[in-house]
């Protein structure tokens, strides 16, 4: 009798051992449960921007991941750099400024080639001959596989004189990088190696 009864202690502790390793389980459970939860909570909540529209009413956006926008990026850096660049009017104020713009996207390679149109009296002529210059972006490829990443420009120019309009192909290369964003560079890219590829006539037609 006595046996019988040290074996049914013996037993009582073993269940009480298994219910408390199965409630310490189901508590281990329940608070990984509740880290993962508050975890994915916290991350939804940080991709919502509550918008004020004027001051009344509370509207709710969505963010968008910020590497889904790179390649959006890169070719509005490139474009912008582009229009700056090759957008040319009979004012060398007007120059001056776009260049020192443009000049902030890109690296020295930029300021080496507008030497050199400087120097062959590029930018004199068209202040003398009253010519604006304007460009316009067909398409802009980006490589975005290997880093920096790769990048070809494929563009029209129009040089418009007061007696015609003579249409060019402009095709540019250069590699991009990531850099920081400032109010000069927005899109935080810095364009190395830049070199004209082709810039040659298409056709000429009076105004």
């Amino acid at each position: 009798m006595e046996f019988k009864s040290l074996k049914n202690i013996q037993t009582a502790f073993s269940q009480i051992r298994l219910y408390i390793i199965v409630f310490a389980l189901l508590c281990v459970g329940i608070t990984a449960y509740a880290l993962y939860a508050s975890y994915h909570f916290a991350r939804e909540q940080r991709e919502k921007i509550y918008v004020l529209d004027q001051g009344k009413s509370l509207m709710l956006a969505l963010s968008q991941d910020a590497s889904r926008n790179r390649p959006v990026e890169a070719r509005e850096h490139v474009r912008r750099f582009h229009e700056l660049f090759f957008s040319i009017a009979p004012d060398k104020d007007a120059i001056e400024q776009n260049m020192a713009r443009a000049f902030a996207l890109c690296d020295k390679s930029a300021f080496d080639y507008y030497k050199d149109l400087a120097e062959k009296g590029y930018f004199n002529s068209a202040i003398s001959g009253n010519v604006n210059q304007r460009v316009e972006i067909d398409s802009i490829q980006c490589d975005f596989k290997v880093y920096p990443y790769a990048v070809t420009t494929y563009a029209r120019m129009f040089i418009v004189r007061p007696s015609n309009v003579t249409e060019r192909s402009l095709i540019t290369t250069c590699t991009l990088q990531n850099a920081v964003r400032s109010d000069n560079n927005p899109q935080g890219f810095l364009m190395e190696h830049f070199v004209v590829r082709e810039n040659q006539d298409l056709q000429t037609y009076k105004r």
